[in-house]
């Protein structure tokens, strides 16, 4: 068994202010006996203006730009994911990334988010994180002291490509992390997670950011855990900052991928 924390945030458009948000949290993650504990994407800050955002945001070979969060790891004595945060490279664009910590608070992995969220709902929502942000290329799976941990970032939860290949790599868990919109999180949070659950036969932390943002943004919140045959086993059913906890039974994975093996029942074929 392995007891997990999601916390779900409404970040601030400042470091400090970002940080005075979390820490609280992460303390009734550690009293509640959390192994480990999962944070949004932008845990750090969420500014969509790109000259505030720079004006705010450190870069990521900063002294002070992990060390709180590894600090907090070690306090507790717990794994931290940094579900992502947002720092500024020396090549002008930024990274969104995420960080896994353990419990004597050394960092233990990152990820670059792959998928980059370019899209234009209408009504004036046009998104284009590829012109401020570079993209990863490598997938991740992470052999901790808990289990194996899958790393995606939020728009990557469309791409079940990703996640099939975090699951046939062992992940027993696969974590995502999100700011999603509210518009496409009231439209397709719910549905798309449950899919890449019963799809890898995996343990799905989906940490969000939630409400109306100092930078303008409103993201959807319903942060969730969902079991490894689909089913949501926790849920905030709101978009304020807050925390689940849930015990995480890993046999329930191997259950589910000897009901229904399909990651061994890939077969190539002819693309249209």
């Amino acid at each position: 068994m392995v007891k997990v924390a999601v916390i779900q945030l409404r970040t601030p458009a400042r470091l400090e202010a970002a940080r005075a948000q979390l820490e609280p949290l992460l303390a009734r993650a550690a009293k509640a006996g959390a192994e480990l504990v999962v944070t949004p994407e932008g845990t750090n800050i969420l500014q969509r203006d790109r000259d505030r955002f720079a004006e705010e945001a450190l870069f990521e070979d900063d002294e002070d730009a992990l060390n709180w969060y590894g600090a907090q790891a070690h306090r507790h004595g717990f794994h931290l994911l940094i579900g992502s945060a947002l720092l500024r490279r020396r090549s002008g664009k930024a990274a969104n990334r995420s960080h896994l910590f353990g419990p004597d608070g050394k960092l233990l992995a990152t990820y670059d988010k792959i998928h980059l969220f370019d899209v234009n709902l209408g009504a004036g929502q046009e998104t284009r994180e590829s012109q401020a942000y570079e993209p990863g290329d490598t997938a991740v799976v992470v052999d901790a002291a808990f289990g194996k941990l899958g790393l995606t970032i939020c728009y990557d939860v469309r791409f079940p490509h990703l996640f099939r290949d975090l699951a046939k790599a062992g992940a027993q868990i696969i974590a995502v992390p999100a700011a999603f919109t509210a518009p496409t999180g009231k439209a397709h949070w719910h549905v798309l997670l449950r899919a890449r659950a019963i799809e890898t036969g995996a343990f799905i932390l989906a940490a969000a950011q939630g409400g109306n943002h100092e930078d303008g943004r409103a993201t959807f919140g319903h942060s969730m855990i969902v079991a490894p045959w689909g089913e949501i086993i926790a849920e905030l059913d709101h978009d304020n900052p807050g925390i689940l906890l849930a015990e995480l039974d890993l046999d329930r994975v191997i259950a589910a991928r000897t009901k229904i093996p399909c990651l061994t029942h890939d077969r190539s074929y002819q693309a249209p």
